[in-house]
């Protein structure tokens, strides 16, 4: 049975679409059989991982018109599989709202191919609205980027509290997969002390691994590559290939 993470923080722009792309890479090319899960209406992961926005996607999963083997399709990187989104999918959250097993629709829909990946990773939109939900409910554990600075504590707080209710009322399973920062400038104190902070205080929730900012893992998507293929040799593709050897150590 594959392990299902979901990525997951409210506050945009904190790298979670590069780093399930990025992760999901490394995974593949470490062995292991991966399926991305674009759940965000912006498509971001589609496109950047050279699949673009595609019909029959998540959203016809959801709806029922498509099984997961329709919408499910591989990448150029051998063992990494996606299901892609689109624009549609803004008309899920709404669409939802007036189901009474709202919350449950992802997890349904992937439970019944579980066992063909040894991760599946989930990519979640920037809010704490019904479709990042849904990827809670769906998940084993919460993979949460941070970015290095003072509004970004602010919001895990939160954040923690909605995993928190979670683990009470739908998903007592959903453990924290682990945390880790992302565009770090060693140069700025306020970079440093968040880290000693939030290590301090999470203590092995934290991975040790720390992404830098690094403009290669920018440019990356606008190719539709993972940094693995676009710039292998750059501090970020490195940064990526350590928090993939340490998510495999943590089973």
């Amino acid at each position: 049975m594959g392990i299902v993470y979901v990525f997951v923080n409210q506050k945009g722009g904190v790298g979670k679409t590069t780093s399930a792309i990025n992760l999901g890479a490394y995974l593949a090319e470490s062995g292991k059989r991966v399926l991305l899960v674009d759940f965000d209406s912006q498509a971001n992961l589609s496109s950047g991982i050279g699949i673009g926005s595609a019909k029959p996607g998540v959203y016809q999963l959801l709806s029922g018109d498509a099984t997961v083997d329709e919408v499910t399709r591989p990448t150029a990187i051998p063992g990494l599989s996606v299901i892609p989104a689109g624009i549609d999918l803004s008309g899920a959250a709404v669409e939802l709202v007036k189901q009474e097993d709202r919350n449950f629709f992802l997890r349904k829909a992937l439970d019944p191919v579980r066992d063909r990946y040894d991760y599946i990773l989930i990519d979640c939109p920037p809010s704490l609205g019904i479709l990042t939900l849904n990827g809670l409910v769906a998940a084993d554990g919460a993979l949460i980027p941070m970015q290095c600075e003072y509004f970004a504590m602010e919001g895990l707080a939160l954040l923690l509290q909605t995993i928190s209710r979670i683990q009470k009322n739908l998903n007592p399973q959903l453990a924290i997969g682990g945390i880790f920062f992302t565009m770090y400038d060693q140069r700025t104190k306020l970079a440093q002390a968040v880290v000693t902070q939030v290590s301090a205080y999470f203590q092995d929730k934290v991975f040790a691994t720390i992404i830098p900012r690094n403009i290669r893992l920018s440019e990356a998507p606008s190719h539709g590559l993972a940094i693995s293929h676009y710039a292998p040799q750059s501090p970020g593709a490195k940064a990526y290939k350590s928090l993939a050897d340490e998510v495999i150590l943590r089973g």
